[in-house]
C-alpha cells in the first residue's frame, strides 16, 4: 500500500490542546499529553494552551491511587483544536454517549483527535475510524479488529497519521505520535528540542513488532541482540548467512522466527532501518546524499532515492528542505545539484 507523501510543516490554527480526565485515567499516558504539550516552554514563541476536560462527574481516579481535578467538562471541547483521548479504561468498557458525541461534533467543527493506546476504542465507538488505519498496543490489535471490523488496524507500527485522525500504539508510542505532530506543527527544530528535553529520541526505527515477546531458541543470541547488533552494521552488507551464523540458528529457521516476532524478513526490516538511519542524517547532518547513502548500505544514491520515494513519497532532497534543522551547505560549489 503506497503511503501518503509527508505533510509540510506548518503552524496549528488552533493551539489549544484537551486532553480528557475520566475516572480510572491511565497516568502513564495522560503523563505523556501533558510532558508534551502542557509544560510551558519559554524559550519556544509559540506554543499549545494545554487544558483537562472530565468526561463525568467527580472525583476521577487515576492508576497508582492519585486524583485527578480537572479544569472543566465537556464543553471545553468546544474550543479545542486537538484533543487527547489518553488511553481508556478497558477495551470493554463502553464510552459514555455524551462523549462520543462531543467528539464527532469537535472533529466536524475541524479539531484533531489523538488516541494513546487503548484510547483508540474510544474514537472507534464514534464511527470516525471506519474505513481509515489506525493502531493500539500489540495486546488489544485483535479485539479492536474484532469489535470494529471496518477499522484497518495496523498492528505492527508506532502511529498511524490520518490526518485529522491519529492513533498510537502502546504506551510510550505516545511519546513517538507527539513528537510528530509537533513536528508538523512547529517544524523539525521545535520537535528536536522537545525531544532532547524530554530525554527520548526524535525518531524511533521500526514497529512495535519488535517488543512481542518472541525470542529465538535459548541455544542461539536473542533476537534483541541480533536486532541491536544489525543496525550498528546498517553500512555493510548484512547477508542472511552471516545472520544465521550470529544466531547459531538456520536460515531457514530464522527467516521464521525473523517475520513471527517482526513482522518482517530480514531484509524488510534492513530496508526500514536503513531508511530510518537515512531521515535522521538528512536532518541532522551536512552530508551529501552519496554520502548518506554508503553510511546506511544502499551503496548508491540512485538507490537510496528509490526506497525514499518509495516509501515516503519525495525525494531524500525534497524530505531535507523540509525537515533538516540547520543550513545545509554543499562541500563545494563544483558539485552537482542533487537529483529530486
Amino acid at each position: 500500500m503506497k503511503k501518503p507523501p509527508i505533510p509540510p510543516p506548518a503552524t496549528a490554527r488552533n493551539l489549544t490542546v484537551v486532553a480528557l480526565a475520566y475516572d480510572g485515567l491511565c497516568t502513564f499516558e495522560f503523563g505523556i499529553a501533558v510532558e508534551m504539550f502542557g509544560l510551558p516552554r519559554p524559550e519556544l514563541p509559540v506554543w499549545y494552551d494545554f487544558r483537562v476536560c472530565a468526561i463525568e462527574r467527580g472525583p476521577l481516579r487515576a492508576a497508582g491511587g492519585l486524583r485527578v481535578h480537572a479544569d472543566g467538562g465537556l464543553e471545553a471541547l468546544e474550543g479545542a483544536g486537538t484533543v487527547i483521548v489518553p488511553g481508556w479504561r478497558g477495551a470493554d468498557a463502553p464510552p459514555p454517549p455524551k462523549l462520543l458525541a462531543a467528539l464527532s461534533v469537535a472533529h466536524a467543527r475541524g479539531a484533531r483527535l489523538l488516541s494513546f493506546c487503548s484510547g483508540v476504542f474510544v474514537l472507534a465507538a464514534t464511527g470516525l475510524l471506519d474505513g481509515r488505519r489506525a493502531t493500539t498496543h500489540w495486546r488489544y490489535a485483535d479485539a479492536l479488529a474484532a469489535r470494529f471490523p471496518r477499522v484497518r488496524v495496523e498492528p505492527d507500527v508506532l502511529y498511524v497519521d490520518e490526518g485529522s485522525l491519529l492513533t498510537s500504539a502502546g504506551s510510550a508510542a505516545a511519546l513517538d505520535l507527539s513528537l510528530h505532530l509537533i513536528r508538523r506543527d512547529h517544524g523539525p527544530q521545535v520537535a528536536n528540542q522537545v525531544a532532547r528535553r524530554a530525554v527520548v529520541p526524535a525518531h524511533r526505527d521500526g514497529g512495535q513488532a519488535q517488543f512481542i515477546p518472541s525470542p529465538l531458541p535459548a541455544q542461539g543470541e536473542s533476537l534483541g541482540a541480533l536486532l541491536e547488533w544489525m543496525r550498528r552494521r546498517l553500512d555493510r552488507p548484512l547477508p542472511l548467512a552471516e545472520l544465521a551464523t550470529r544466531a547459531r540458528t538456520s536460515e531457514r529457521t530464522l527467516l521464521r522466527r525473523f517475520e513471527a516476532a517482526t513482522g518482517r524478513s530480514p531484509r524488510q526490516w534492513l530496508i526500514e532501518e536503513r531508511l530510518g538511519r537515512a531521515r535522521e542524517l538528512l536532518e541532522g547532518s551536512r552530508l551529501s546524499v552519496e554520502q548518506i547513502a554508503d553510511r546506511c548500505g544502499y551503496g548508491h544514491a540512485d538507490s537510496l532515492r528509490h526506497h525514499f520515494r518509495r516509501a515516503l513519497g519525495v525525494s531524500p532532497a525534497r524530505y531535507r528542505e523540509r525537515f533538516a534543522h540547520r543550513p545545509v551547505r554543499h562541500p563545494s560549489a563544483s558539485n552537482p545539484p542533487e537529483k529530486a
